[in-house]
């Protein structure tokens, strides 16, 4: 009885010793320079004394390539004689200090630039500080701080100060009036990762709107000038899954941003607005990627001319115009092929082709605008992305777009980044 007793303990301990998971007994970073190792070790999940575990050591190398100062990672496990194993991350490092200028034609087709300055790194713990001057016809400027992991590895803050100075369109009964438009204030969000896929922002902004009418139709009961306070609450709610791989992308992304803005003046009254971008990627081949963006967005249906969402070059379909009409809801779609033509060691040409379609609701009309043959806009077209593999963001992007639906235009758009 004995004998068997002992039998069963030594059984025992052997299966337990066999069945002993390998522990991390290290984590290093190689290649961390301007970026402060103890950021990225706060940030990563893997850590000294855990069980390793590779779906969490990929996962730490996507939230790696997720921030502005890292290009590219990887990660090594090297196995010891006692069975546990040491843990090396491995990061690529980009160059964080951006200047930017774009430059673009306003709405009167007048000359227009906008230029700045960027640090995506700032104390190398990826908070992005920066500014930028605008001289669209009027002087507009505006600072901003984003700091996602100021406070832990899950909880952050973000703070802008935007002075905007534009001429704006406003469309009423098949017309339309020019408007100089001024909106000054500043907003702050507080920022917290649920999981690694999931984050949320939520904060607030207080600010003026002012308008003066410059040229154009008039009409009695719209006002030729408005100077309006408004308090703003915003909540974001973004889902990501992708890949990255330098200028690859693989797979999906939600992005929910629901608004209520508040307002003192009647002809500018309170509202609701939301919409959601999702966002899919597809590696196609070696070479090859397949974007897609689908924006559907609602917002309080006033009938009023200073209707929140606008059709626009620089935001949804290239080739329009500068806000050439707005609406109370849209619908977007955006799909595009990239395709590498030159992929050196820092630097990448691609080729693009693309077709962006949308329609907008009228304010004060119904879902039935959709179908209106004079809200559809369908303009497909090519343009060239220049990609500079060790800065971030530097993508200088040019395209062409020409209409095919009724009343077509064609224009060229600058910009930098991907269009989305």
């Amino acid at each position: 009885m004995v004998k068997t007793y002992l039998t069963f303990l030594l059984v025992l301990s052997f299966t337990f010793g066999f069945a002993q998971e390998p522990i991390i007994t290290s984590v290093g970073f190689n290649g961390a320079k301007r970026i402060k190792t103890t950021f990225v070790e706060k940030l990563v999940r893997t850590k000294i004394g855990s069980v390793l575990d590779s779906v969490q050591l990929n996962e730490d190398v996507i939230r790696l390539k997720r921030l502005p100062p890292v290009s590219h990672a990887y990660f090594q496990t090297f196995k010891l004689v006692t069975g546990d194993y040491d843990v090396v991350f491995t990061i690529e490092e980009n160059f964080t200090l951006i200047p930017f200028a774009n430059l673009f034609s306003s709405s009167n087709d007048d000359f227009a630039f906008r230029v700045g300055l960027q640090e995506f790194n700032t104390f190398g713990k990826n908070i992005t500080l920066g500014g930028f001057y605008q001289f669209d016809v009027f002087h507009s400027y505006g600072l901003n701080l984003r700091a996602p992991y100021l406070f832990s590895n899950r909880l952050g803050l973000s703070l802008s100060y935007n002075d905007f100075t534009t001429q704006e369109p406003v469309f009423f009964n098949d017309t339309s009036a020019d408007y100089k438009y001024r909106n000054n204030g500043f907003q702050i969000m507080g920022l917290y990762e649920l999981d690694f896929k999931n984050r949320i922002e939520l904060g607030f902004s207080l600010f003026t709107e002012d308008y003066k009418y410059l040229s154009g139709a008039t009409q009695p009961d719209i006002p030729q000038s408005l100077n309006v306070d408004k308090h703003l609450f915003k909540f974001i709610y973004s889902h990501e899954d992708i890949e990255y791989h330098y200028q690859y992308l693989n797979g999906f992304r939600s992005t929910l941003n629901f608004q209520y803005v508040g307002s003192t003046d009647e002809n500018l009254p309170d509202f609701f607005i939301g919409f959601n971008d999702f966002v899919f990627y597809k590696r196609v081949g070696k070479k090859g990627n397949w974007a897609n963006r689908l924006r559907a967005g609602l917002a309080s249906n006033m009938e009023t001319p200073f209707a929140p969402f606008s059709v626009d070059n620089n935001l949804n379909i290239r080739g329009v115009g500068n806000t050439i009409d707005r609406g109370t809801a849209a619908i977007v779609l955006n799909t595009e092929y990239r395709h590498t033509l030159v992929d050196k060691d820092w630097f990448v040409l691609q080729s693009n082709l693309f077709i962006d379609g949308g329609s907008w609701r009228n304010p004060g009309g119904d879902f039935s605008d959709f179908w209106d043959e004079g809200n559809i806009r369908i303009y497909p077209g090519v343009g060239l992305r220049f990609i500079h593999k060790r800065i971030f963001n530097a993508i200088f992007r040019i395209d062409y777009g020409h209409g095919i639906t009724k009343n077509p235009s064609r224009g060229i758009v600058f910009g930098i980044g991907q269009y989305f």
